[in-house]
């Protein structure tokens, strides 16, 4: 019974998350088609003409999609050994708050509205269409950021160090008679100066401050590179590998190299 029931868990499994069978693609093809009906139609309902029309079959038809989205979701969560995984995991997430909206709007008027969200499921047509290589690029790029972000994390804080210390004296060179009226608000001209946003709604009028306000335009441009080159070196140092579109049986997790026997992220045989 036990052997029974682990080769439904492994059909089930095969026909979710996988896109390499026909009843895998079927299944893919038909979720991508219902998660944009879904999202036409919140669209649609918020055109107040069409809502005093056909509102209630909108409702119906929301109601409708929330369920079967529900009973996929419990599907994919019955279908792995180690189910925890793929709730925590970017997909997990992001299936459950495409179904959250439609059940909170029981409670909170308009929260319906945030099923737009289900757009986010469409990133699983890489898998579907079998497009590897551009699924290899976004791994690729994902392993980048995350590898960039203590570097950024770093940079950001040091940005954030210079605004203050920016803000604060002009502030103190500009006084509240030339718009500059407290230190936060002198930051905010900070930001959008180093932006290179300039909305121009407060600027200074001394000669030292302008000073400082072209310094801090200089400073702006050569700012916006540093994350750019930071990002572009990690991809660099990241070596091209072929990626798989096969997902984990154990965790879900999908992005592995074409020649894993084992899943990267859990351990789990592939």
């Amino acid at each position: 019974m036990s052997i029974l029931k682990e080769s439904a868990r492994q059909k089930f499994h095969e026909v979710i998350f996988e896109a390499d069978t026909f009843w895998g693609k079927f299944f893919d093809v038909v979720l991508i088609i219902s998660i944009i009906a879904s999202v036409l139609v919140v669209m649609l309902e918020s055109v107040s003409e069409l809502n005093a029309i056909y509102g209630k079959y909108f409702k119906t038809i929301e109601w409708v999609f929330t369920i079967v989205f529900t009973v996929e979701y419990i599907a994919r969560i019955i279908s792995l050994r180690k189910p925890l995984n793929y709730v925590k995991s970017f997909y997990g997430v992001i299936d459950l708050l495409s179904i959250l909206p439609t059940f909170l709007s029981l409670l909170f008027v308009g929260a319906h509205a945030l099923i737009v969200m289900r757009v986010m499921r469409l990133l699983r047509i890489f898998r579907v269409l079998k497009l590897v290589r551009f699924f290899s690029e976004a791994t690729r790029l994902f392993s980048a950021l995350q590898s960039s972000l203590p570097k950024i994390t770093v940079f950001l804080l040091s940005v954030i160090c210079i605004l203050l210390i920016v803000g604060t004296a002009m502030y103190i060179i500009e006084g509240r008679e030339n718009g500059f009226t407290s230190i936060p608000k002198s930051i905010y001209w900070a930001i959008v100066t180093m932006t290179t946003v300039g909305y121009g709604d407060i600027a200074p009028s001394t000669v030292l401050g302008q000073t400082l306000a072209s310094l801090i335009m200089i400073l702006g441009y050569g700012i916006i590179a540093v994350p750019t080159g930071i990002v572009t070196s990690e991809i660099n140092l990241n070596k091209h590998k072929e990626i798989t579109t096969q997902a984990c049986p154990v965790c879900s997790m999908e992005g592995h190299d074409a020649d894993a026997a084992f899943c990267k992220y859990c351990g789990g045989k592939l």
